[in-house]
């Protein structure tokens, strides 16, 4: 019955800002959800609380329906994680949060962005590649959930 309720009403549109320390609990929470080996609440904090690192968010309300952080050194960037409440996947939020956030690498100078992707997350995959990123690269057996292992597709994108 609440599902009904949900496809009924209209949906609040996310809004999209830097995340902050003050973010880290719901950050964590949805990594934890949606990743084998998710990260604490201090972990999350501490990457928040560093200067090289550039965050963002999606929030629906008071609830945080996405989140992207990437690393800068050396003129180039890692996009750390990126995640997208499972409710929410699939209706554009991931592509949103990383145009804002290569918009803003590119800001401030990062001149090529890196990350890895499991080479089983095929919607992770099919985001980045409409997003302009190339393998570069792979790291066998590199991720375990509990299908067993998965290599990671070392992936690249050159920004303006």
């Amino acid at each position: 019955m609440i599902g009904l309720f949900r496809r009924l009403l209209p949906r609040q549109a996310p809004v999209l800002a830097d995340a902050t320390s003050r973010d880290a609990a719901p950050i964590a929470a949805l990594h934890c959800a949606s990743f084998h080996r998710g990260w604490s609440e201090d972990e999350v904090e501490r990457l928040l609380l560093d200067r090289a690192v550039i965050a963002h968010r999606a929030t629906c309300g008071s609830r945080l329906a996405g989140f992207i952080l990437s690393r800068c050194a050396g003129g180039e960037a890692e996009i750390l994680s990126v995640a997208v409440d499972p409710g929410r996947r699939g209706g554009g939020l991931g592509r949103d949060l990383l145009t804002l956030h290569l918009r803003r690498l590119a800001g401030v100078g990062i001149g090529a962005i890196f990350l890895e992707v499991s080479e089983n997350n095929a919607p992770a995959r099919r985001l980045y590649a409409k997003a302009g990123f190339r393998e570069v690269g792979r790291r066998p057996n590199y991720y375990r959930d509990a299908g067993g292992t998965a290599h990671a597709l070392v992936l690249r994108r050159d920004l303006p």
